[in-house]
C-alpha cells in the first residue's frame, strides 16, 4: 500500500514538473490560432455557423492529433523512457539493419539497456519484407534522410518558436495601447536578446518558477474561456459535434480548406511533448495532458468561438480582445512569462536534438557544455545559440506580421508530426511486432488526416512558409553532407587499415626505437590498426613504449551504464604491448567535465590483463592477438588491480625509509591529508614526492602478468601521449561534379569551420602530436 502511494505521489510530482518543460508551446497557441485561421478569404464569412464550424475543427484535430494519436500510441514509442525523432529510429537501428552508423558491433547488443523488457520478440523470423529494406542502401538512405528532415524542423521550430511566441503575447499592446507596431517590434526583440544571453547561465536558479507559471497560465486562459462562454454564446457547446465541420466545408468550400494552414497551429508544441519525455514519464505526461492541459485548451478555444461569433471585427486581436478590460494587464504579463517559458523549453529541446544528431555522426563537431550544478540532461551549445539568436531577430523583424510567422511555425511542425507518422508504422511492425495491418491502419488514419493539414500548409509558403522551406533544406543539406563525408572517411580508413601480419613480421619492438610512455592513438576504427600509426612509424621511427589504439563510439541507445562503457582488447601478441580500447556511450551521454580519464583507462586494461590471465587456463602460454574483446566493469574511479602510492625520494635520488600509502581516489580525505601534511613538511625535510600508481599486493599465477602490469604502470608514470589523425580531405580525380562539390566544398568548409577532434576530447594542448593524413574519397 505504501509503495503504491510513493508511486502515486511520484507520478504527480512528475506531472506537475512537465508543466514547465513539456505543455509551454501547445498552451499558448491560443494566442494566434483564430486570426491565422481566419487569414485570408474566410474572414468574409461572418456567420455564426462559421466560427463553430472553426472551433468544431480545432477540437477534433487536438482530440485526434494530440490526445490519441500521441497519448494513445506514440509516448509508448520510447527508446528506454527517452522520445523524439532520435529515440524511434535509435529503436529501428536495434531490432533490424536499418542504421548507416559507423562502428556497430554485435558486442553492443550485450550491454543490459540495448534491449528493453518488452524486447521478448525480437528473436521471431524476419519477414521477407525486412529483408528487402535490410538488404537495400537506398532504403537506409531514405530512411536516414527522413529523420534527417525531422531533425531540421525541429531545429526551424527552435528559430520560429521564440519569434511566434513572444510576438504573439505582446500583440496586444498594439490594440490596448497607442505603442506603434515598430515599437511592440523592438520590445520583442529586446525579450528575446535577454532570453538567449542568458542560456549560458542555465535555469536551475529559476527552472522552479517554469511550472507554477504554465499552471497559472492554463487556469487562467481557462476561466476567460469559461467567462466568454456565459456571457456570448452558451450554445457554443454544439460545435463540439462533427457536423459542424460539415457545415463548415459545405459554406466555405476552398477557402475552408486553405484555413487549415491556421487551424493547425493548435497542435504546435505535440511533438514537444515526445521528445521531452526522457525528463519524466508517459504516465505523467498523460496525467498532466488529460487532467489539466487538454480541458483549459479545449474551454479557451470554445470561449473564443463564442466572443467571435457576437464580435467579427475583433478578430485580428482574437485573444486579447476577449478578455475583459480589468484583467487585461495581468494575463499580458502572463501571457509574456508563458512565451518564455515556452521558448526556454523549445531552445533546450533544440541543444538536445543536435547534440544526439552529433553523436551519431550526422552534425558538425560542436562544444557542448553542462556544469555539475545544471539539470541531468541539460546541456548548452554556444554555436547554436547565437545561430538560433540571429535567425529568430532576422525572423522577427523581417516580417513584422506575426501571422506570417505562425504559417512558418505551423508548416514546420506539421511536417515534424508527418516524419513521426511515417516513422510510427516500422515501429509497430518491426519494434512491437504487430500485424501488417495495425501499421497500415495507422498511416490511413492518422496519414490521411495529416496529409489534408500539411497540404493546406504547403499555400502558405508566399505569407511566410518559405522560411521553412528554406531553413529545413539548409539543416538537412548540412547534417546529411556531414554523415556523408564522415562515412566515405571511415571506408577509406577502413579499407586502407594496416594487415596484422605487417605488425607480427616487424617483431615485439616493431622495428623502432620505444620511448617509456603510454601513446594513445585515437581512430575510429573498432578493429584493425590505423593508417595513422604506420604513418607516424614511417615518419619518426620511434614510439612510446605502450600503444592503444582509442575509438570513441555512440551505440544507439539513449544512456550506457558506466561499468559498460570501456571494451577492452589486445592487439598482437603480449609481448609487444598493444591494446584496444572502444569506449562506448549513448546519445544522449554527457561526457562531464574533470573525469580522470587515463586513470580509468590504465585501471580497464589493466583490469583486462588479470581477467584474460584468469581465463586463459590451460591455454595461457598461447599469444593471444585475435582481436577478441572484453567489457571491463570500473565502478569505482580505480579498481582492485592498481593503487596509487607515494614514495619518498631524497633529492639526490637516493632511496631512503619509503613508506607506501594506497587510496582508492585520486580526489580522497586520505590523499589531500598527505598531500597537506607534505606541504607542511617540505621546508624542513627538504624532499619531494612523486605521485604514481603500483600494483596492488595480489598474488600473481603468472610472472608474465606481473611483469606486464609494472610494464603498463611504469609507462603512465613517464609520460601519457595523444595522437590523433589531423587529415586533408579531397575527392578523387574521377568523382562526379556533383561528389566534388559535395567533398571539397561543402564538406571540407563544415569540416574547417567546426570544432577540432582534439577539443571534442578535452585532449591537454601538451600532450597533443597531430599526424597529417590526406583522405582521397
Amino acid at each position: 500500500m505504501a509503495d503504491r502511494r510513493d508511486r502515486c505521489t511520484h507520478v504527480l510530482l512528475l506531472a506537475y514538473q512537465s508543466f514547465g518543460l513539456a505543455f509551454g508551446d501547445l498552451s499558448i497557441s491560443p494566442l494566434y490560432v483564430y486570426k491565422c485561421a481566419f487569414y485570408g478569404g474566410l474572414r468574409h464569412y461572418e456567420t455564426e455557423d462559421t466560427m463553430f464550424g472553426a472551433f468544431s475543427l480545432i477540437f477534433w484535430t487536438i482530440t485526434l492529433l494530440s490526445l490519441i494519436k500521441y497519448m494513445v500510441f506514440v509516448l509508448r514509442a520510447d527508446d528506454n523512457g527517452e522520445g523524439g525523432i532520435f529515440a524511434l529510429y535509435a529503436l529501428l537501428c536495434r531490432h533490424t539493419r536499418f542504421s548507416l552508423l559507423l562502428n556497430q558491433q554485435a558486442a553492443d547488443e550485450e550491454i543490459s539497456t540495448y534491449y528493453g523488457p518488452g524486447d521478448a520478440n525480437r528473436s521471431l523470423p524476419s519477414s521477407d519484407f525486412k529483408r528487402l529494406i535490410e538488404h537495400n542502401k537506398r532504403s537506409k538512405t531514405a530512411l536516414l534522410l527522413l529523420v534527417l528532415v525531422g531533425t531540421s524542423m525541429v531545429i526551424t521550430i527552435g528559430v520560429l518558436t521564440p519569434a511566434v511566441s513572444v510576438s504573439s503575447s505582446i500583440d496586444g499592446l498594439v490594440a490596448n495601447t497607442n505603442l506603434k507596431h515598430s515599437t511592440v517590434v523592438m520590445i520583442a526583440c529586446a525579450l528575446l536578446v535577454g532570453l538567449f544571453v542568458l542560456q549560458h547561465r542555465g535555469t536551475n536558479k529559476v527552472a522552479f518558477l517554469f511550472a507554477p507559471i504554465m499552471i497559472l497560465w492554463l487556469f487562467s486562459i481557462a476561466t476567460v474561456g469559461l467567462y466568454n462562454i456565459f456571457k456570448w454564446n452558451p450554445s457554443v457547446y454544439k460545435a463540439l459535434s462533427p457536423y459542424y465541420i460539415y457545415m463548415f466545408f459545405r459554406d466555405t468550400g476552398k477557402e475552408g480548406w486553405l484555413s487549415l494552414g491556421g487551424i493547425l497551429l493548435c497542435i504546435t508544441g505535440t511533438e514537444a511533448i515526445f521528445a521531452e519525455l526522457g525528463q519524466f514519464s508517459a504516465k505523467s505526461v498523460r496525467f498532466a495532458f488529460c487532467c489539466v492541459v487538454y480541458p483549459c485548451l479545449v474551454l479557451q478555444y470554445m470561449g473564443q468561438a463564442a466572443f467571435l461569433s457576437k464580435n467579427f471585427s475583433a478578430l485580428p486581436t482574437s485573444f486579447y480582445s476577449s478578455i475583459p478590460d480589468p484583467f487585461f494587464w495581468p494575463v499580458l504579463i502572463m501571457a509574456m512569462l508563458a512565451a518564455m517559458v515556452a521558448s526556454q523549453a523549445v531552445i533546450f529541446a533544440t541543444f538536445s536534438i543536435v547534440k544526439q544528431c552529433y553523436a551519431l555522426g550526422c552534425f558538425p563537431r560542436v562544444k557542448i557544455v553542462h556544469k555539475p550544478k545544471w539539470v541531468l540532461g541539460q546541456i548548452y551549445i554556444p554555436e547554436i545559440n547565437w545561430l538560433l539568436m540571429i535567425l529568430t531577430l532576422t525572423v522577427t523583424i523581417g516580417f513584422r506580421d506575426t501571422r506570417h510567422i505562425a504559417f512558418a511555425f505551423g508548416l514546420a511542425c506539421m511536417s515534424l508530426a508527418f516524419v513521426t507518422t511515417w516513422l510510427m508504422p516500422l515501429i509497430i511492425y518491426f519494434v512491437w511486432n504487430r500485424h501488417l495491418v495495425f501499421a497500415i491502419l495507422f498511416i490511413i488514419l492518422f496519414g490521411t488526416i495529416e496529409l489534408v493539414f500539411v497540404a493546406s500548409s504547403w499555400t502558405k509558403i508566399p505569407h511566410g512558409g518559405w522560411v521553412t522551406i528554406l531553413l529545413s533544406l539548409l539543416f538537412t543539406f548540412t547534417t546529411y553532407v556531414w554523415h556523408y563525408g564522415n562515412r566515405r572517411k571511415y571506408l577509406y580508413d577502413q579499407h586502407n587499415k594496416v594487415p596484422m601480419n605487417t605488425i607480427l613480421t616487424r617483431g615485439p619492438s616493431l622495428g623502432i626505437v620505444k620511448v617509456p610512455g603510454i601513446g594513445l592513438i585515437y581512430t575510429e576504427l573498432a578493429s584493425g590498426v590505423p593508417a595513422t600509426f604506420t604513418h607516424f612509424l614511417t615518419n619518426l621511427p620511434a614510439f612510446y613504449q605502450v600503444v592503444v589504439f582509442i575509438c570513441s563510439k555512440t551505440v544507439p541507445i539513449p544512456y550506457i551504464p558506466q561499468k559498460e562503457r570501456y571494451l577492452i582488447g589486445r592487439v598482437g601478441p603480449k609481448t609487444y604491448r598493444m591494446y584496444r580500447c572502444i569506449i562506448r556511450t549513448g546519445y544522449k551521454d554527457v561526457n562531464k567535465d574533470g573525469d580522470d580519464f587515463e586513470d580509468e583507462l590504465v585501471d580497464s586494461i589493466a583490469e583486462f590483463i588479470q581477467l584474460e590471465a584468469e581465463g586463459s587456463g590451460s591455454n595461457r602460454d598461447r599469444s593471444v592477438h585475435d582481436g577478441r574483446l572484453a567489457v571491463v566493469k570500473t565502478s569505482n574511479k580505480f579498481g582492485t588491480r592498481l593503487s596509487r602510492s607515494i614514495s619518498d625520494v631524497n633529492i639526490a635520488g637516493s632511496s631512503s625509509s619509503r613508506s607506501q600509502t594506497t587510496v582508492t581516489n585520486s580526489k580522497s580525505p586520505v590523499l589531500k591529508r598527505l598531500k597537506a601534511e607534505y606541504e607542511q613538511e617540505l621546508p624542513k625535510l627538504s624532499m619531494r614526492r612523486r605521485f604514481q600508481f603500483r600494483p596492488m599486493d595480489t598474488t600473481f599465477r603468472q610472472p608474465q602478468v606481473k611483469e606486464e602490469l609494472f610494464d603498463l604502470v611504469e609507462a603512465k608514470d613517464a609520460e601519457v601521449a595523444y595522437i590523433v589523425g589531423h587529415g586533408h580531405v579531397k575527392a578523387k580525380r574521377n568523382s562526379t561534379y556533383a561528389k566534388q562539390l559535395v567533398i571539397d566544398v561543402a564538406y571540407s568548409f563544415l569540416r574547417k569551420n567546426c570544432r577540432s577532434p582534439a577539443v571534442m576530447l578535452n585532449i591537454p594542448h601538451i600532450c597533443l602530436i597531430k599526424v597529417g593524413m590526406n583522405y582521397y574519397l
